[in-house]
């Protein structure tokens, strides 16, 4: 409180005074003067005030001539008037007795009569202005330069020479610099005129360009400095008639490297002559200079270049090409711009105490960097223990004394020039408080206690003053409070310190009231301290204590800092650092340790060196890294170097460029795109782009084309119609061409669509509205010559205007989500190119009512409390937008309709954005919060589709969710190697194998491709394996030759177009000992498994076929001796015969009525989905049935619209399935087609086929809502099957027997044709099967070795299945002919609410019932099979 009290009575004083000091400075003249201001005054003392003293003008650098009389200028202002000395060289000059030299009035020097000779220089030198005040104190003035031209001496003279008419000519003629500007040419004795053609260079050379008959003459020059004249040689210069006949274009004069001062004007000299007459180009940094429309730039004598004014953005490196047409020729110089010093900070004056730390801060910039020094009253500040540069240019003052008193003065100086800035100090008495509050110039140690004293008792001494800790280089110190004051908790204590002789005393204070220790920091080891302390209270200061003397403790004698630490790049990778012994070594260096760190990074490595230079390798290319080194002797580490920068070298870039896409623009051109490589692997600075295409069909026909390396696209023109090119690019740096991307393709069109119109209007437009969304669908439009680049559907309750989303051209439906319910949308769809949009198409609708629980997927049933909406709820964000950033990061951004125009938040509204992706189906919803109109989401997956949308709350009030905005991540290496990799011996042919996998879990993008690596060594190096590639649609491949009674290991890679992802796990395979077709032990159940195929699940009791076992490998045990199989056969066959008899025998007495129940069963099982195979006791019949006989499979009505997809291929059929129309005619027409030529014989499985089984053909029955569809061509592309397996072997499981199979699009696939589909209702059980159609005649096609399953065909080509669930229909025969099968073709999309109705029709009565009696006899036959 007493410190409180004190400092506002300090505030309240000072405030007073300073008001009494302003009344009396207006009625003073003399206070306008002062610079500085006044101070106020306290009570009983005077406050000096700060003096303004300071040069009004200073000398300037002079060049004079003998003989001339010289005016150096000086004038400063002070009241009193200050006297006026000069210094020459240092040296204070005595001018009283000088008769040459003498001081005006103004304080300037005026020389008369310069002397100079070759060994008399007397008046050239350093000048400087001395300005002293009695009391006061002094300045000095920056230092000015005199210069004496000496005697004109010529370096070089003209000599005779001749010169072609409209050539250039140049006539030399240098003397020493200083005697340039008194140079001057004459031409037959008479005087030159100079113009525009004819010039003079700075260094005194005559160029003529442009010769003409006139130039021809006699030619001397002239230097007249003042004394006589002095004349060159003189000398003829010819002028010769044109001439065809071409000489060598050389160069007369180059520009050579200038330095020059910023404000000055510089002259680069060119010139060239050579037939034809040469033209003259500059360029600065690889840039072209326009010299025609600057001001400052001008060529002279059409050659040479004149920079007026030079600035720092002049500096660089000048280029001057000559060219004639014949041959170019280039001559280049470097420009150095300097700048003389100049103060971005001054000193301040400064008001304290004694024993007070003061600093005077000092900031300049100049190039060349300039050096600080400080002068205190016009002597130099030599530095010391108590007078330090700090921060580089700081003057930090230490313990104050009464002498310090005076004028500081900071003075810089460079090459160029010098200037000075100065500030002054007064020191005032103890009992005199500082009239301002403490500047930034007082250190920290002295800014307390700084009120004016107040009568009442002071305190006593201290007592007990200690010194509690006593280390090297600081002393702590304890003490009691004073006598007078037992308690002390307002006191406050000053610290007084001195080295013992020295009478300049420092001051600590303690940082709080009632603190009784200090630590006294940066003192010197060994050395005598003497301390004191005193204690103030309210009043002021008392007594002090008795003095305390302390020794600090030696120090352990360490290295100083290694100097003239130097690093240098001498390759990409490797930088050497070098350096010298520290000065300081105090002993010998034992090691140094070198510690560097790579720039932006806080991880610091280092290195033990014995010796004074190191090379460290294994760097980052074009990396900047940073240096030190340490010092070791025996008893430890020393001062560390400052640290040092380098950079490695740059090389050709590692890794190739970016997201290469294309973009085919018409018939003959192709736009290409990418991103630059990645920074680490860019290894420097991209120069440009190398782009090579050629086309698919003439691969060795290469075109090369180079750009820059700020452009990221190139349009590639005249190319072929209807043509395949191939793509790659590659990156460049100075060191060359990093490595290329993979090869892209694109194809050009055909012929160019028309794109001077805008689109017409869409064939057809159709809407399906649900509770809180409308489904739109619609169709492109007929006239497909024009191009269309999209579609722009709008909507709106009662006008389509509100919002409007834009999809691209390949797009055929919408889902308009987040709409209000029971309420009438209108639609709109406008087909868009370049040119504009195209005529509208309407249409209207009414979402349903929340009370419509059809389509609602969750909805609350007695819910306690239902909340009132807000009558004005928010409106919803508009115009959200997906920007993909990277593989796992998209950028959303969106509008909002409420905020003001310019869309600034000044309320405290928020929103909130929500994301989902649809795989798996069952994906959440992951939210996050904004308050500004974009938010990034990271942590994305990559290649994955991503759906957003925002709302916005305000207070209690919501807005619905925007409209969804659709973004896909990029794509991102394989981040899992491909799975379920397996190798099988080739049934027949021992030396081939074949290799099956499955794509990778984390595929993250399109696979274009695997590597299969194999080799007889699983610890080999990789780049030893031998590499067999395989294009990304294929899931197998054949591998032939191998070397027999051999363990291979083999590893499969996976690539995308970002680059190879890991590597699986070695698979071991031993190769079969002899090469026999009858004994191949790695058979594995046979069945209708086709290309990748997975094998069924035959159970926990089955067991493998007794030909052979297989090995954990794969490979084969020991062929059995013939004899020996040839028993085993035979007692197998004996053993089967007796079993079935006992089995006939047993199965033939049961009654008729069990037969009657097990038929019931049957038909159970046939016409109900309650037989999930769960009961074990309950075994379902075979439904394999011979000859013209169906199989039935009831229907698995899975829930899961969308059910999880596997990607085993589906093998190729050998037959088409030929649809028929709703009326089911009897005319069906039928087409049988083979397909075995379509599947090389290297992507087959032999894993298919081995028993000669047939598949399943998988027929779709549904009526979900197009969403994909599935090529009917042949390739090689997967297709996405059911988990449970589609072919059957005699172990199969009963629920593989029932469950249900899908079929989908692979998302590779192209939109084309779509799977047929026989809608039905589900209710009605004879409408779950097709009706089979008579076989045709004719000996059988069926090959049993080869897998097939039938080739779905269409005939609705727009038409696409979201969801297909598929009844099995097969036969048993081996080597029967297909039959084909009729399905009814599929309705069209919008007609999904009417086609039950349609499929129900279709079904005559007197059809239904030759079905039912055709069913009947199956089912008998079926009770035959399982009583037999």
């Amino acid at each position: 409180m007493a410190a409180e009290r004190g400092a506002r009575r300090l505030l309240s004083t000072s405030s007073f005074w300073l008001y009494c000091l302003l009344l009396l400075g207006r009625r003073t003249p003399g206070a306008a003067a002062a610079r500085s201001g006044s101070a106020p005054q306290s009570p009983g003392a005077s406050i000096r005030t700060f003096t303004p003293f300071y040069f009004l003008v200073e000398p300037v650098d002079t060049l004079s001539v003998r003989g001339s009389s010289v005016i150096l200028n000086c004038s400063a202002y002070s009241e009193p008037s200050p006297k006026i000395e000069w210094k020459k060289d240092g040296t204070f000059l005595n001018l009283a007795s000088d008769d040459r030299r003498q001081l005006l009035p103004d304080g300037s020097l005026f020389i008369s009569n310069v002397v100079h000779s070759k060994h008399n220089k007397p008046d050239e030198g350093y000048y400087q202005c001395v300005a002293t005040v009695e009391s006061l104190g002094t300045i000095v003035s920056r230092t000015a330069k005199l210069t004496v031209a000496g005697l004109p001496r010529f370096t070089s003279q003209p000599e005779p020479s001749s010169v072609y008419a409209g050539n250039s000519a140049i006539l030399n003629c240098e003397v020493n610099a200083d005697l340039v500007p008194f140079v001057r040419w004459e031409q037959n004795r008479h005087p030159l005129l100079l113009d525009d053609r004819v010039i003079k260079l700075p260094s005194g050379m005559l160029v003529i360009s442009n010769a003409t008959e006139g130039d021809g003459g006699l030619y001397r020059c002239i230097v007249e400095s003042g004394g006589p004249p002095k004349y060159s040689d003189e000398v003829e210069l010819k002028v010769l008639p044109d001439t065809e006949v071409t000489s060598d274009l050389v160069f007369l004069k180059q520009p050579s490297p200038l330095v020059r001062v910023i404000g000055q004007d510089v002259v680069l000299p060119c010139v060239a002559s050579g037939l034809p007459t040469p033209t003259i180009k500059w360029m600065k940094n690889e840039e072209a200079l326009d010299t025609e429309s600057s001001e400052r730039l001008v060529l002279l004598a059409g050659s040479s270049l004149e920079i007026s004014d030079v600035t720092e953005d002049d500096a660089g490196t000048y280029f001057c090409i000559a060219d004639n047409g014949n041959e170019t020729i280039e001559a280049q110089a470097e420009l150095t711009v300097q700048a003389q010093p100049e103060f971005l900070k001054q000193p301040t004056n400064i008001y304290a105490h004694e024993s007070m730390d003061i600093v005077f801060e000092c900031e300049v910039t100049g190039k060349p960097t300039p050096t600080v020094k400080w002068v205190k009253n016009g002597d130099m500040v030599i530095p010391s223990d108590y007078f330090k540069i700090v921060k580089e240019h700081n003057l930090q003052v230490l313990g104050l004394v009464k002498s310090d008193e005076g004028f500081y003065q900071c003075i810089a100086e460079n090459d160029v020039g010098n200037a000075q800035a100065g500030a002054q100090l007064i020191i005032l008495e103890h009992d005199v408080a500082i009239p301002t509050l403490p500047p930034t110039s007082l250190t920290s140690a002295t800014t307390d206690h700084l009120a004016p004293a107040t009568t009442g008792p002071l305190p006593s001494a201290p007592r007990d003053v200690v010194a509690s800790l006593v280390s090297t280089r600081f002393i702590k110190l304890t003490w009691r409070t004073p006598a007078s004051d037992p308690h002390g908790d307002n006191l406050t204590y000053s610290v007084f310190y001195t080295k013992e002789g020295i009478a300049r005393e420092r001051v600590e204070n303690t940082s709080r009231p009632g603190e009784m220790q200090v630590t006294i920091q940066n003192l010197m080891p060994a050395t005598v301290y003497v301390f004191r302390v005193m204690a103030q209270n309210k009043h002021g200061s008392g007594e002090s204590s008795a003095p305390l003397r302390v020794e600090t403790q030696p120090e352990v004698q360490l290295p100083g800092p290694a100097p003239n630490i130097r690093a240098y790049a001498t390759s990409p990778t490797s930088i050497t650092v070098t350096w010298e012994t520290p000065v300081s070594g105090n002993g010998e260096i034992q090691n140094y340790k070198l510690y560097y760190m790579e720039k932006g990074t806080d991880k610091e490595q280092d290195v033990d060196v014995s010796s004074h230079s190191f090379t460290i390798n294994g760097l980052k290319k074009y990396t900047e890294y940073s240096f030190r080194v340490v010092a070791y002797n025996k008893h430890g580490p020393g001062v560390s170097t400052q640290d040092v920068a380098v950079r490695t070298l740059s090389d050709v870039p590692s890794a190739a460029p970016q997201n290469l896409s294309l973009e085919v623009r018409n018939s003959k051109s192709i736009m290409i795109h990418w991103q630059p490589p990645a920074p680490a692997t860019q290894n420097g600075q991209i120069t440009g782009y190398k782009i090579r295409y050629r086309k698919a069909s003439r691969k060795s026909d290469v075109t090369e084309t180079l750009v820059s390396g700020t452009q990221l696209s190139q349009l590639i023109e005249g190319l072929d119609r209807g043509t395949e090119y191939n793509f790659r690019v590659a990156a460049l740096t100075i060191n060359g061409t990093g490595p290329a991307t993979d090869w892209l393709s694109a194809e050009t069109f055909e012929s160019d669509l028309d794109e001077t119109r805008v689109p017409e209007v869409p064939s057809s437009l159709h809407v399906r509205p649900l509770v809180t969304s409308i489904v739109v669908s619609w169709t492109p439009p007929e006239n497909q010559n024009i191009v269309v680049r999209g579609y722009a559907i709008g909507y709106g309750i009662g006008s389509p205007h509100a919002q409007t989303i834009k999809v691209d051209y390949k797009q055929r439906y919408y889902t308009i989500e987040n709409l209000d319910p029971s309420s009438h949308y209108v639609i709109t769809l406008k087909a868009f190119n370049n040119v504009g949009e195209g005529i509208p198409l309407y249409e209207s609708a009414v979402t349903r009512p929340h009370t419509d629980t059809s389509e609602v997927d969750l909805f609350v049933i007695n819910a306690p409390y239902t909340p009132v909406p807000d009558p004005t709820p928010m409106m919803p964000p508009v115009g959200v937008q997906a920007s993909i950033l990277s593989h796992d990061t998209i950028r959303i951004t969106w509008a909002d309709n409420s905020l003001p125009k310019h869309q600034k938040i000044t309320d405290s509204r928020y929103y909130t954005v929500r994301w989902k992706t649809n795989i798996p189906a069952n994906t959440k919803y992951k939210n996050a919060n904004a308050t500004t109109l974009s938010y990034l989401v990271t942590g994305l997956k990559p290649n994955t589709l991503y759906e957003f949308s925002v709302m916005v709350t305000k207070g209690r009030r919501s807005s619905t969710w925007s409209m969804t905005a659709h973004g896909t991540t990029f794509e991102l290496v394989p981040t899992s190697p491909p799975k379920d990799v397996t190798v099988v011996s080739k049934e027949g042919k021992p030396k081939t194998i074949i290799v099956n996998w499955q794509p990778p879990s984390e595929a993250n993008g399109k696979i274009t491709g695997y590597i299969i690596y194999y080799s007889t060594d699983v610890n080999a190096e990789i780049h030893d394996w031998v590499i067999e590639p395989v294009v990304g649609n294929r899931l197998t491949h054949q591998i032939q030759e191998l070397t027999l009674d051999t363990p291979y290991y083999f590893k499969i890679q996976a690539r995308n177009s970002k680059g190879m992802g890991p590597m699986s796990e070695a698979v071991q395979f031993r190769t079969p000992k002899a090469d026999s077709s009858d004994k191949m032990p790695n058979d594995q159940a046979s069945g209708s498994g086709g290309k990748g195929s997975r094998l069924p699940d035959l159970g926990s009791d089955y067991k493998p076929p007794m030909s052979g076992s297989n090995s954990p490998h794969g490979s084969p045990t020991s062929p059995l001796d013939s004899n020996m199989l040839l028993v085993i056969i035979v007692s197998v066959g004996v053993i089967t015969i007796v079993v079935v008899v006992i089995i006939a025998v047993f199965c033939t007495r049961r009654t008729t009525s069990h037969q009657k129940k097990k038929r019931a069963a049957c038909k159970s099982v046939n016409g109900s989905h309650k037989y999930k195979g769960n009961s074990k006791d309950v075994k379902p019949p075979d439904l394999w049935i011979h000859h013209e006989r169906l199989e039935l499979k009831p229907i698995d009505k899975s829930p899961d619209p969308n059910p999880i997809m596997t990607d085993t291929p589906i093998p190729r059929n050998s037959q088409d399935i030929t649809p028929v129309d709703n009326s089911m005619d009897s005319n069906i027409h039928q087409r049988r087609n083979s397909y075995r030529g379509h599947e090389s014989e290297d992507s087959m499985s032999t894993l298919a086929g081995r028993r000669g089984m047939r598949p399943k053909m998988m027929m779709p029955f549904d009526s979900q809502p197009p969403q994909q569809s599935v090529r009917n061509t042949p390739s090689t592309d997967t297709m996405p099957a059911s988990s449970s397996q589609t072919c059957c072997t005699d172990h199969q499981d009963p629920e593989g027997a029932t469950s249900s199979s899908y079929l989908a699009s692979s998302q590779e696939e192209d939109s084309g044709q779509s799977l047929p589909t026989a809608h039905v209702r589900p209710s009605h059980p004879l409408k779950s099967f097709a009706v089979p159609a008579v076989p045709p005649p004719g000996p059988p096609t069926y090959d049993p070795a080869l897998p097939s399953t039938p080739l779905l065909s269409q005939q609705a080509l727009n038409h696409h299945i979201h969801s297909v669930k598929t009844a099995s229909i097969g036969t048993l025969g081996r080597s029967r002919p297909p039959m084909p099968v009729v399905v009814p073709s599929a309705p069209e999309v919008q007609e999904t609410t009417r086609m039950l109705e349609d499929s129900e029709s279709s079904y005559e009565p007197d059809e239904l019932t030759k079905e039912m009696a055709h069913l009947e006899g199956l089912m008998k036959d079926l009770n035959a099979i399982t009583t037999a």
